[in-house]
């Protein structure tokens, strides 16, 4: 069997690796990390986990195409319990609460009830989200491909996407806070900005409603790591061998073709490459020299980073009867990295089994507006960077304790990731969570391949902005394509 060395472990490279075992193929994962999932992942301190990647899963819901997808790599199994919060978001405005239910007739209605004066507004907001409740991914197989069995959506389906579609245009050359500055209910203002973040497109506020709408978009129960452990188990099962700790030197490349690559100097022989790391770390770091194949430079310049500093939190309390998310704004606004935050979203997992010891509650703050890199990174030179987490975990603390009684005083465990933490462990650009879909940017995805190499295959969220985990799913399959026909095999799903 032609042998295939795929770099990384995370949802592309084990999606990737999976496909191509399938379909014939000897394949070893090298993974930097000492357990799999990448950028899906989530960790432990003294009795808390704290979920640092998969807040909500698009292919939860039965009868989705993503869903078949995810359950033939196995990441969902017919033991996974998948948990639906309802509602998904409550925001919580100067003492005025609204919130975002999975029903859209319960939108409608709490909406007019919140915001009589917007009634005309949200009367359109309601119409476009049942439009784009209707999208279903479609999976497609690449050009030329012997597949023994096609993948393809019914035409009705299809066409019942049209109405989404035709809204694209418009939606995508607005950011969200311009969508949401229509409303006149400020309420409703900070609700609509907080779904995604101000900086999106509007089309990405527009997927998420929609998704959460249609029945999709579930937490499964485990979080990041219990995806990845399961996407292992299905990759090692079918015969793969996965190397942790093994750091990838280079890609040996020779002649225009993939020879392997080197592991901490070892020479790992193969016929086959197929590069799963952050697309931008790898283009530059991977190979003899930075690679200019025009697709990459568009990726350098076109990527817009998103980056997250995580502030979590092990509270000696049950917290059950606060919202799972929620979002609530300022007396007194957050000074941070050269940013004055006006408002705060938390995760609470207190009716997540598993996140706390009985009795006590899990709880994560994001904060992700602008590039903070540079930021965190003087910090560190300067010999300030734990000073720096310990007075923003200060900061955002006396907050949540000001707002949400049944915290104060109980913060028994405190952790903060930022992009160097997410630099060091996952491997990310700049230790960027996802790349951010801003106005008038095309919404495209990039070639799997680079010419003048041959059998050096890309696969990754960077590969289909915004990323993501569907993201890393499709192009690690996509990866696995384009590796059965350029060896002439037949591509086979698990």
């Amino acid at each position: 069997m032609p042998k295939v060395v795929v770099v990384g472990a995370g949802i592309a490279g084990l999606s990737a690796g999976i496909y191509a075992l399938k379909s014939g193929f000897d394949v070893t994962i090298c993974e930097s990390h000492t357990m799999p999932g990448g950028s899906c992942t989530s960790w432990r301190r003294k009795g808390y986990r704290f979920e640092g990647g998969m807040h909500w899963l698009n292919g939860s819901g039965d009868g989705k195409s993503l869903n078949r997808l995810w359950r033939e790599v196995g990441a969902i199994t017919g033991d996974t319990r998948v948990m639906y919060t309802d509602p998904f978001l409550v925001c919580d405005n100067n003492g005025q609460p609204v919130s975002l239910y999975r029903d859209i007739e319960k939108i409608e209605a709490h909406f007019y009830q919140t915001a009589p004066e917007d009634k005309a507004n949200i009367r359109k907001l309601c119409r476009d989200i049942r439009r784009f409740a209707r999208i279903n991914i479609p999976i497609t197989d690449i050009p030329r491909l012997k597949v023994r069995e096609k993948k393809q959506l019914p035409l009705r389906e299809l066409a019942g996407m049209i109405p989404a579609l035709l809204r694209m245009g418009p939606l995508g050359n607005i950011t969200t806070a311009d969508y949401a500055n229509r409303f006149r209910n400020p309420a409703l203002r900070s609700l609509l900005s907080n779904v995604v973040g101000p900086g999106y497109d509007a089309i990405s506020l527009f997927f998420i409603l929609g998704c959460y709408v249609s029945g999709d978009g579930g937490y499964i129960e485990g979080g990041s790591l219990a995806m990845a452990g399961n996407m292992e188990k299905r990759f090692t099962g079918l015969g793969g061998e996965i190397r942790y700790g093994s750091p990838i030197d280079r890609a040996l490349i020779s002649g225009g073709r993939a020879l392997g690559v080197s592991v901490r100097e070892e020479t790992v022989p193969a016929d086959a490459v197929i590069v799963a790391a952050d697309t931008l770390v790898a283009a530059d770091a991977l190979f003899d020299k930075p690679l200019e194949d025009p697709w990459v430079e568009a990726m350098r310049r076109g990527t817009d980073l998103t980056m997250n500093a995580f502030l979590c939190y092990g509270f000696e309390a049950d917290l059950s009867g606060l919202p799972e998310t929620a979002v609530f704004s300022l007396d007194k606004p957050l000074e941070y990295a050269g940013m004055t935050i006006g408002s705060l979203c938390f995760r609470n997992y207190a009716r997540y089994p598993g996140y706390a010891p009985p009795g006590c509650s899990a709880v994560t703050v994001t904060l992700s507006k602008g590039d903070t890199y540079e930021y965190w990174k003087r910090a560190r030179e300067k010999g300030e960077y734990e000073t720096c987490k310990r007075e923003l975990s200060d900061a955002v603390l006396s907050r949540l304790e000001a707002k949400y009684p049944a915290m104060k005083g109980k913060a028994a465990v405190r952790d903060t990731a930022t992009p160097l933490t997410y630099e060091r462990y996952c491997g990310t650009y700049h230790g960027s969570w996802m790349t951010r879909t801003a106005p008038g940017r095309r919404r495209v995805a990039y070639p799997c391949k680079v010419k003048g190499i041959d059998n050096v295959y890309f696969a990754g969220q960077r590969m289909m902005p915004p990323g993501g985990m569907p993201p890393a799913l499709l192009s690690g399959r996509t990866a696995a394509q384009y590796l059965c026909r350029d060896f002439k095999r037949e591509f086979v799903s698990p």
